[in-house]
């Protein structure tokens, strides 16, 4: 059984922090996009193709490859990563080569790397 988050014994409130929390809040259009974002990181699959493209861009075809899966499921979790802004592409000839949208995302990666790994 999974124990409860320990919470106030009374029904109190400090009005100070009630106003800095509202106030600091992102709108409600910030925090759906947010998440969106966080919602497609929640996906093993996609999480492999991040980490994979964060060693280095690669097309389909390469992450197919060395993820053991389908060129057409690799495209469609492509395109979700894309929609949320998370991968970017870029055609080069008749070859089209995904890479990490910016460096937030290589930051988001390492510290969640970073977050499980530590003790």
């Amino acid at each position: 059984m999974k124990e409860k988050a320990p919470v106030c014994k009374v029904t109190l409130f400090d009005e100070e922090t009630v106003q800095t929390i509202r106030q600091n809040l992102p709108g409600e259009e910030t925090i759906i996009e947010l998440s969106e974002v966080y919602k497609s990181l929640g996906d093993g699959t996609r999480l492999k193709i991040l980490l994979a493209l964060k060693e280095k861009e690669s097309c389909v075809c390469d992450l197919a490859a060395a993820l053991s899966m389908s060129q057409s499921a690799i495209s469609h979790q492509l395109r979700v990563l894309r929609n949320v802004r998370l991968v970017k592409y870029r055609r080069e000839g008749k070859m089209v080569y995904y890479s990490l949208d910016d460096e937030h995302i290589l930051k988001i990666l390492q510290e969640g790397l970073n977050h499980i790994t530590h003790k």
